[in-house]
């Protein structure tokens, strides 16, 4: 089989759509996975059982049950109760939820990690407990975890071609449309795996140097 670069020149306009698709999911599901995350991990540690137990129970299900059922739960099975998302919109929960599980662990263990004198310091000072967590708690727990957290969004990224099966036409999604259409599979698949190489080793080499900032 030869390499035919024609057919990569005629898959390029549909490989920017499908980076742009691929971008948003993963800019805005990230936002939502860092966000939710942090809501999960601050109501685990709740003194009220009511509130900690339920979020438990749902982080545990979510974080035990495949991505890709979760993706056809919100977009074949919400529907029958009347509640419809666009196929990217659908992706980007399905991915900021189902991440937003492994990133309340990470603040979880950044949270447990801040000295036990901090939290004794303020307790003799009479701060806030609102205070406490906004100005004392969290930017050292958040300093901590942000390497981590750097690895769930490559995660992310390499999760990404999951919705295809809902209709998103993101990178993969798009390969799949256009080697169907030109009965060339090899060109495009082999671009979008050299694409993915070009945004997650950056992103990689990024987090390390954030990780020997943040140490240092």
């Amino acid at each position: 089989m030869k390499w035919d670069w024609s057919a990569v020149s005629d898959f390029m306009p549909r490989l920017l759509d499908g980076v742009l698709v691929t971008l948003q999911a993963l800019v805005l599901g990230s936002l939502i996975a860092f966000a939710l995350g942090l809501v999960w991990a601050m109501a685990q540690r709740s003194n009220l059982k009511v509130i900690s137990w339920p979020v438990m129970v749902i982080t545990e299900f979510i974080r035990n049950t495949p991505l890709l059922v979760q993706l056809f739960f919100l977009y074949y099975v919400l529907p029958e109760w009347n509640v419809t998302f666009s196929a990217l919109v659908t992706g980007v929960i399905g991915l900021g939820l189902h991440y937003s599980t492994y990133t309340a662990e990470v603040y979880r263990a950044g949270i447990d990690g801040v000295p036990v004198g901090q939290w004794e310091a303020c307790t003799a000072l009479s701060l806030p407990r609102t205070r406490t967590w906004s100005a004392v708690i969290l930017p050292q727990a958040i300093r901590r975890v942000v390497p981590a957290l750097g690895n769930y969004v490559i995660a992310m990224l390499k999760d990404s071609p999951m919705l295809m099966t809902i209709g998103a036409l993101e990178m993969l999604g798009q390969a799949r449309q256009f080697s169907a259409e030109t009965f060339q599979p090899t060109e495009p698949v082999t671009v979008i795996g050299i694409v993915f190489i070009l945004i997650a080793y950056p992103a990689s080499l990024l987090m390390r140097a954030l990780e020997r900032r943040l140490v240092h």
